[in-house]
Order: C-alpha cells, then structure tokens, then sequence
C-alpha cells in the first residue's frame, strides 16, 4: 500500500475494474450506520445511505447499467434483503440506467468480515456466475456494493463481468476501509487542520 492508499494489485491493473469510487471511510458514524443496515435489519436507512452513494458519483460518468453485487438466497432470506440491491435504486433514477441482476451467487461463503486478503479470496473462488452469457456484453457497468475492504469482492465480480464481455467496469461503494499507512493519514490531517485555519 502506497501513502495514497493504493494497493499492489491497483498499480499494476490486477483489480479487473477501471476505476472506484466512494462515498467515505468505513469508520465512525458512517460504518455504525452501514450496521445497522447490514446485519441490524434496518431496512429504512436504504434511502438515505442510497442518498450518500449518489453523491460519490463522478458528475461525468456515462454507465449503460447498474449491477449490485448479489447475495446467495440463503443470506438474502436471513436478512430479508440485499442491501446492495436497495442502495443501488437511488442511482437507477439519477444516472436514468437500469439497475440489472446480471450476476448471481451460487456458492454461500462465510461472512468477509474476520477473513485475512488470502481467505477472502479463496473464500469466493467459483461463488459468482453471470445470470445469462450476454447481459453484459458491450455495456459499461456500474458494479455497487455497500464496503470496499480488500476488494477481493468486487475484484471477482468485476473480473467475471469483463469476462462476459463487459466494456468498463466502475466500482461504486458507500464506504471504503482506509488503508494508507498510519503516518500518512496523520500527514493528511494535519494539512486539513492547516488548511483549515488558514
């Protein structure tokens, strides 16, 4: 990881994606309410976190639809939704593109939380498959999910959709893990203060 936060796989274009993009860090008052949302089972703050993704949209991105990283049936029946699902209608009718189940999980894994990078991976070998051979052919996708962590998540999804011939991959996320060295977030806060004052 770079003072920037970019990791290893970014640099040299291993992530399959072309850019992402999120709303903010996954800490404090932001992660409480990804929570809650997530595995609280409050569904209402679909609205307004979807509100916070829509404004980490770039105001010249040009997507042809929108694809939220799915659930296998089984935790979708547990929480009684995808949350990824739900954040990704609010950009359904700013960006005027459907939103488009064109990936499915076949495979439960075990919760991402705990996992190291490696386990992450492993864990989601084979777990994805397009919905149908063509849904994303020649199209520019927006893939959303609700934490980016290690990006072994959206690393796969978006290595799938380009195998199905997607022609862009963008990744959209509420909240990102921050992962710039200690003394880099220090540097940036202390130039923020500065900045700040001034």
């Amino acid at each position: 990881m770079d003072q920037h936060g970019v990791c290893r796989r970014c640099r040299t274009g291993l992530t399959g994606y072309d850019y992402a993009y999120s709303f903010g860090y996954y800490e404090g008052p932001l992660r409480k309410l990804i929570h809650h949302f997530k595995y609280g089972g409050v569904e209402v703050l679909a609205e307004p976190l979807g509100r916070l993704l829509v404004q980490a949209l770039p105001m010249d991105l040009q997507v042809d639809l929108i694809v939220p990283v799915p659930l296998h049936w089984r935790r979708r029946l547990w929480r009684g939704y995808n949350q990824c699902e739900l954040l990704a209608r609010p950009l359904e009718s700013r960006l005027r593109v459907p939103v488009v189940q064109a990936l499915r999980k076949t495979r439960h894994t075990e919760t991402q939380a705990t996992s190291t990078p490696a386990q992450r991976r492993s864990n989601l070998t084979g777990a994805f498959r397009l919905s149908s051979e063509d849904v994303v052919q020649g199209k520019r996708v927006l893939l959303v999910d609700d934490v980016l962590t290690t990006g072994a998540t959206v690393v796969t999804c978006s290595n799938l959709l380009r195998r199905g011939g997607a022609r862009s991959v963008t990744v959209l996320t509420l909240a990102r893990v921050d992962r710039r060295p200690a003394e880099g977030r220090v540097a940036l806060v202390a130039r923020q203060a500065v900045g700040g004052a001034s």
